[in-house]
């Protein structure tokens, strides 16, 4: 029998039309979205179904939108196959907002809790940096310990002051985002190329998540979640931060405040659950970039995508 961890995608997996065949097609998606248009006072599901794509893009409606539709999916499967996640799945895990979803799977957050942490981190996280002075690349051919080389070359700025770049994201397969100050990230992409990274190009992003100038929104994560605290999750999540199981509320908290600022470790988090056996990955929600890369990483798993109806009538069917 297979070993299922449910995964959950992140920032960059939403389009306009996102969710609407779901809505289309199934009650128990509609409530998902009316429920989050409710505890938003936005409609924001009109956003997701017709776009425009800059205004859906905006990272405080991209958080939760990307969350309505995993949670959406979910609820199909509850309501149209007599699925448990709890019963299916030894794990989950989401790539950066999408531990909020993966939370909310497991029970740790109602949906509408979610959607207001969303909408708080989206905001909090796109006014820690002023528009324009941060900054995002993606390193192709290049790992991490190249990564934070290239890093700690590019800081220095030709006047001898050091200006922020970590390393945001490590997706595996040679695939690694750094994320800073706009002209430290320039320098790095320059560096990349000179020490044979085969790409480096800049992200369209609109703030630089996943590194030390986004405190300010780690801040405010914290005050938000110790108003809304986290319940322990029916089945355990691998976090983004320590690329580990956890399942007390106090862990789950620190991990969501700390992965505001730190790198997400997601090749890390797909070899955890690979090593608790996980032999079936399946990304709940828009896209299918989780499911590209647990097929790099881990070839000898099973991984598919759900996010359309023909999409949960193909997954119901092998359970």
């Amino acid at each position: 029998m297979a070993v299922h961890a449910f995964i959950f995608p992140g920032q960059g997996s939403q389009a306009p039309g996102m969710g609407r065949d779901l809505a289309e097609a199934f009650a128990a998606a509609r409530e998902v979205f009316q429920e989050v248009d409710d505890t938003l006072n936005q409609k924001l599901s009109k956003l997701m179904f017709e776009g425009p794509p800059e205004e859906l893009t905006l990272t405080e409606n991209a958080q939760p939108a990307l969350m309505a539709h995993s949670l959406a999916v979910l609820r199909v499967l509850e309501r149209e196959g007599g699925f448990k996640l709890a019963d299916r799945a030894v794990v989950v895990a989401g790539h950066s907002l999408g531990e909020y979803s993966a939370l909310a799977a497991a029970g740790s957050f109602s949906i509408a809790e979610a959607a207001g942490l969303l909408r708080l981190r989206g905001q909090a996280m796109q006014q820690a940096v002023p528009a324009g002075e941060g900054a995002m690349a993606a390193l192709l051919g290049c790992d991490i310990d190249l990564a934070r080389d290239i890093c700690a070359a590019a800081g220095p700025n030709p006047e001898g002051k050091t200006e922020v770049i970590d390393v945001a994201n490590d997706n595996g397969g040679g695939q690694v985002v750094v994320s800073g100050a706009k002209d430290a990230v320039a320098r790095a992409c320059l560096i990349a190329k000179e020490k044979g990274v085969k790409r480096a190009m800049m992200l369209p992003v609109s703030a630089p998540f996943h590194c030390r100038l986004m405190a300010p929104a780690a801040d405010a994560m914290a005050e938000a979640l110790e108003r809304t605290m986290p319940r322990a999750p029916a089945v355990p999540l691998i976090g983004n931060v320590r690329a580990a199981k956890v399942s007390d509320p106090a862990g789950i908290m620190r991990g969501l405040v700390e992965q505001v600022t730190a790198t997400v470790r997601w090749r890390e988090c797909t070899a955890a659950m690979t090593a608790l056996g996980v032999d079936s990955f399946i990304e709940l929600g828009a896209g299918k970039v989780l499911t590209g890369i647990a097929k790099r990483l881990s070839p000898d798993a099973n991984a598919a995508a759900a996010g359309t109806p023909a999409d949960i009538e193909a997954l119901l069917k092998t359970f």
